[in-house]
């Protein structure tokens, strides 16, 4: 067993109950991160609502998403921890029967990864890649769809350190893709949270984005938004579906902030930037309309 000297020193650990796979029945021992210790050094949030975190001079590089998913080292299936074992038969042999698939799909981009080792940049990059190819393959009844949206955008975040890491391997190319599925699908998650046809309230606890702050249903408000924004000319081809597109955002988004009064559930944090962003949409649509 391991000093508590030992422990102070390390990221992460083993659970000690086994894991075992539903799809390949492979067993194995999650890793999990330890809490406390200065471990975590948060940094700013971005406009993504992203929480960065500054490097530990003694423990490196340490990121919560990296713990986020529980992923298979056999077979990769991957899911979120509620999700592992809520499997119908009919996603046991969708997921089954893409498992050489995912396989080589990863290593086309990413190279060999063993999920039995300790969790790094890499891994954590590959485990959201993995999610959003399992969720592909997962009925309604679990809200597939907001789950590949967080996921997507966790995953061009990982993409976006790679790219700085090793700005020479084209990593901001898989990054700018998935920011574009990422839009698409929190549009998506949008009209699903109106329309009921999956249940997004069983997804809200992971809607977050990041770790620290789960902003919820706003949070998908504001991100619709913002990579709608972002990506206007990838998601609509005409001038007149980018103002219809923008315009429904920009309604939305007022509705996030209403009086523009913080709260708990609405802290001053998340209003000013969705104010930022409404007003920016204002402008854009102006322009789009011919009107500046």
């Amino acid at each position: 067993m391991q000093s508590s000297a030992a422990q102070s020193k390390k990221v992460s650990f083993r659970a000690k109950e086994t894991t075992i796979c539903p799809i390949c029945e492979y067993g194995h021992f999650r890793e999990q991160m330890f809490q406390g210790g200065g471990r975590l050094i948060a940094g700013k949030i971005t406009k993504e609502l992203r929480r960065l975190y500054e490097k530990n001079k003694k423990f490196g590089r340490i990121n919560p998403n990296d713990y986020l998913l529980t992923v298979c080292p056999k077979c990769l299936y991957t899911a979120f921890p509620k999700d592992w074992n809520t499997l119908q038969p009919a996603e046991m042999e969708r997921i089954k029967s893409t498992i050489g698939e995912r396989k080589v799909n990863l290593e086309k981009i990413l190279g060999p990864v063993d999920f039995n080792q300790d969790r790094n940049l890499i891994s954590g990059a590959a485990s959201f890649l993995l999610a959003i190819d399992c969720y592909q393959n997962r009925l309604p009844y679990i809200a597939p769809t907001p789950k590949k949206a967080v996921c997507c955008l966790k995953s061009a975040w990982y993409f976006d350190d790679l790219h700085n890491e090793f700005p020479s391997l084209g990593y901001d190319k898989v990054r700018d893709f998935l920011y574009q599925k990422a839009s698409g699908w929190y549009q998506s998650t949008l009209e699903i949270m109106q329309t009921g046809v999956e249940p997004v309230d069983t997804a809200a606890q992971i809607l977050g984005p990041d770790t620290d702050n789960n902003w919820g249903f706003d949070g998908v408000i504001y991100l619709n938004a913002y990579l709608s924004l972002k990506f206007k000319d990838q998601l609509a081809s005409t001038t007149e579906k980018q103002v219809e597109m923008l315009s429904k955002a920009k309604r939305m988004l007022a509705k996030l902030y209403g009086s523009g009064k913080s709260s708990k559930s609405k802290p001053s944090v998340l209003l000013d930037i969705a104010r930022e962003l409404y007003d920016e949409l204002g402008e854009v649509i102006k322009t789009l309309n011919g009107e500046n």
